[in-house]
Formats: structure tokens, sequence, C-alpha cells
């Protein structure tokens, strides 16, 4: 493994220092929640070795959000990326190939890249609408790709695959025997439709989710993959055993008291989402050098600047942060164009998105 620091991490609000930024909207997930804000308390348990597939009840609350899929098609894991990376290499290896429709969440290809299979990007675009292309996607199967990676609800763009590209690419991967990866992290903060798991629809499909970026407890470390295959799923388990044993039993009993409150958290909170992503949507209409696609789920959009080819990216998102005091996620994130950045409208208050808005149209009038 060839590890390198990914560049939004090492470029993180954390990294930079909280106290530095006034409206900070580059985080890809809502408020986080403090155990009194959901109604929860530490649980009194006893401190032992949990199951290693995780704890029995919290499986089955995950495995119950959809048909055919059992608490053993589950396995809990260290989030979403302590599932990314056990599955990143658990089927990957420097003779292998990839496919990564891009822009794609960072771990799911800087762990390729560490470990040094091959990979070919199928870049979304915007004058499509971030679709997928299932037709380049299929160009860029070759004999030895082994995976293909796709976030659904899009991280950074807020788009959603329709059902058909959905089934298209399952089908994709069966005929190539090759798996195929869907992060699901934002499936919960779907507006309207909600797509089903993928990996209820195919033992090719393994899904990934957590409980970071839709219920705001990044802290507790709590995701999970969900795959058909027994078989693939005992080589996960493998990897996680040799990386950790189990969970903490601590987080998985906070993790089970979030989903058994899933309903009523996600009742109050999605329209309040809706309610953000329309202050933006708004924002966007009467400013003439900014233009989104608008998202379908999740809490971030990918905005683009409209503006001249002379236009000084690198000094605009200078002047935003150190003159205006407002973060955002820039297209080299997402090893995009730096015309393009995401937002995110589910972590600051209201009050500090609006301001966090108007300091962007300001920044751009300097």
């Amino acid at each position: 493994m060839n590890y390198t620091r990914m560049v939004i991490e090492k470029e993180a609000p954390e990294e930079y220092g909280y106290d530095r930024i006034r409206y900070n909207l580059s985080e890809s997930s809502i408020a986080d929640q403090k155990l009194s804000d959901i109604g929860l308390s530490l649980p009194d348990l006893t401190l032992f070795y949990g199951e290693h597939r995780g704890d029995k009840e919290l499986r089955t609350l995950v495995a119950a959000q959809d048909a055919g899929i059992s608490p053993d098609d589950v396995l809990v894991t260290a989030g979403a990326a302590g599932a990314l990376f056990i599955i990143s290499t658990s089927l990957l290896s420097a003779s292998d190939h990839l496919v990564v429709i891009r822009p794609n969440y960072a771990t799911n290809i800087e762990t390729p890249r560490a470990i040094g299979c091959a990979i070919s990007f199928v870049d979304l675009a915007f004058e499509d609408g971030f679709a997928i292309d299932v037709g380049a996607t299929q160009a860029a199967i070759r004999p030895n790709t082994k995976l293909i990676s796709v976030t659904c609800p899009h991280n950074p763009t807020g788009t959603m695959m329709s059902r058909t590209d959905l089934d298209a690419l399952v089908a994709l991967a069966e005929a190539s025997n090759c798996h195929l990866l869907v992060d699901e992290t934002y499936r919960d903060l779907s507006y309207g439709r909600r797509l089903p798991s993928a990996a209820s629809l195919s033992r090719k499909a393994i899904s990934v989710s957590s409980l970071s970026k839709a219920f705001g407890i990044p802290g507790i470390r709590i995701g999970w993959l969900i795959t058909r295959d027994a078989a693939l799923q005992e080589t996960f388990l493998a990897a996680k055993e040799q990386i950790g044993i189990c969970g903490s039993v601590i987080d998985e009993g906070i993790a089970r008291g979030m989903l058994e409150r899933r309903d009523a958290f996600l009742g109050v909170l999605l329209p309040e989402m809706a309610k953000r992503r329309d202050i933006v949507q708004a924002w966007i209409d009467r400013e003439p050098l900014v233009d989104w696609i608008r998202p379908e789920g999740g809490v971030v959009g990918f905005p683009r600047l409209d503006v001249e080819p002379g236009f000084d990216l690198d000094r605009f998102y200078v002047n935003l942060l150190e003159n205006h005091g407002t973060y955002v996620g820039p297209g080299h994130w997402f090893e995009m164009d730096k015309r393009y950045f995401r937002v995110g409208f589910g972590w600051p208050t209201e009050a500090e998105l609006r301001g966090g808005l108007e300091a962007i149209s300001a920044a751009l009038r300097q």
C-alpha cells in the first residue's frame, strides 16, 4: 500500500481551524447532534468484545429497510470509510482494474490508488445534469475489471440516478462478472423518490452507508456494508477482524438507539433540509454568476461559477475565506475544475447558510 493523504482531508475545516471560519459551507452532513438532541443517553453496557459482524439488533434494523436483505447480509464497520477500505482491499490488487464514476468520494479513489490498481474514470458532466452515462461505463470495462464504483445520492452533486440506470449498472456488473459498489450514505435524505438498496437487487451489488451524514453522528464511527454473497461477506468479515476484530459496543448501542428513532428523526429533518435546498435555489436564481443542478438527495450541491476564462479562481477562494470567513469545498477536492465547488446546506444554521451565500456573491464581485 502506498498511502497519500487526500486533499479533501488536508484542507478539511478541522485542519484549517473552525475558529477561523465564520460561515462553514464545506461540510457534507447535517449538523452534528448531541445525545440529548436525539433523546439518547449512553447505554449501561458490559464493555466486552462485541459481535464481530456487529450488534445483531443493529444489523436487523439496517436489514429491515429493504426487502430481501437479512441481518447476515450486513457487516457493521467503522463508518462508511471503514466499509470502503475493506471492500477495496478485499477485491482489488495491483493487477486489477476499477471503473469510477467521477466525481466520487475521495476514499473510493485514493485507496485503490494506494493498492496500485488501474483506474478508468467516467466523468459526469454539468451539461448532462450530472447523469450517469451507462454506455460510457460499459465501454470502460476491461477483462480484469473487478469493481464499478458510484455514489447515489451523489456526492458532491446531490443528483440521483434513475431506477432504470441503477438496474442497467447492476446488469452490467452481472454481465461483466464484476461487482457494483454503490455508496448510499445519503439515501435516507432523498427528496421524493428513494431508490432500493443496490445490494437488494443482485448478489453482484454491494451497498455502503453510515450514520455520519444523514443522521449527524459521525463521532460514533458507525457504518455498514451489505452484500447477499455469503462467501464475499466472509472475506469482508475476515478483513474487519484483522483490522480491529469488532466495533465499539458503545458506538453500536448508540447507533441502535438512533435507528430505532429513524422514522421520527427523518420526519422532522427532511422538510427542514428541503427548505435549506430552496434557500440555495433562491440565491442561485438571483445570482447570475452561479448555477447548479438542483440536488435530489443529500445536503450538498455542486454549483458552477459562470465566470470569464481569465477570472482568478485561486484568488477568489482565498478572498472568500480570509476576507469573508466563508469556506466551501473547491472543485479540486473532487479532481474537478475549480469553477465548481461543493456547498453544504445541512450543517450550518439557516442564518449561517444565508450569510455564506451572500459572502460568495460579494467575493465574486471583488
